[in-house]
């Protein structure tokens, strides 16, 4: 009788894991909405956000989550929206879009994350994604 050896792949880590998880996305938000309250260079963007930002500290890194593949706490509570639609009140234009993808940038590059590749990439996706978001 001839035994069948199979391989498992090995696991690939998610976006979500090498960035290193909630801890790091929560980061990353902070350092996002800090920069957004104390730089000049973002008011434009900073008005168009409610007084207080702690709603937004708390959904935007249940968001990355789920969108880089970890849990999705943030898509189970809002069946059936995304980013796109949820935006789509705003009057976004290219400076407040610009405004946000650099801010991103920026908190992505000054946090200490686990995977600085993953970290670059999901800045130049969210850049995109941003700038997609403009109504100019």
């Amino acid at each position: 009788m001839t035994e069948t050896v199979t391989a498992e792949a090995p696991a690939v880590a998610s976006p979500f894991e090498r960035i290193g998880g909630h801890r790091v996305l929560q980061a990353v938000t902070d350092r996002f909405y800090d920069l957004m309250e104390q730089d000049p260079a973002y008011a434009e963007l900073r008005a168009m956000h409610a007084a207080d930002l702690a709603p937004m500290r708390a959904a935007l890194p249940r968001f990355l989550a789920g969108w880089a593949g970890g849990p999705r706490d943030w898509f189970d509570a809002n069946p059936g929206k995304c980013m796109m639609s949820m935006h789509a009140p705003f009057p976004i234009g290219r400076a407040t879009a610009a405004q946000w993808a650099e801010a991103m940038r920026r908190a992505l590059a000054e946090t200490e994350v686990a995977d600085r590749t993953i970290a670059e990439t999901m800045a130049d996706v969210l850049e995109r994604m941003a700038k997609g978001m403009s109504r100019d």
